[in-house]
């Protein structure tokens, strides 16, 4: 039963309910099926390239994987924010 942000445990118990993934990473699950390959595998691509601008590492990944822009757009947020925090 859900209670507010709590989900029944049983036994009259509650346990919170883990909070929903936002930002870039919510479109992950959807990558991963349309494209077939991981994140971690993405990331690799990403890093790997001699490109270092937002825009030109989504650009590449439409152009040369075929990605959409949501994807793209994703995936390159994700991997630089990782990146820039150490």
């Amino acid at each position: 039963m859900l209670v507010g942000q709590y989900v029944s445990a049983g036994a009259g118990s509650l346990s919170r309910m883990a909070e929903p993934v936002k930002g870039p990473a919510s479109y992950f699950p959807s990558i991963e099926e349309k494209y077939g390959r991981p994140i971690s595998e993405w990331q690799t691509l990403i890093r790997s390239s001699e490109l270092t601008k937002h825009m030109e590492l989504v650009s590449w990944l439409k152009s040369e994987h075929g990605l959409g822009h949501g994807h793209a757009n994703a995936l390159v947020a994700y991997t630089l924010k990782e990146d820039a925090a150490g």
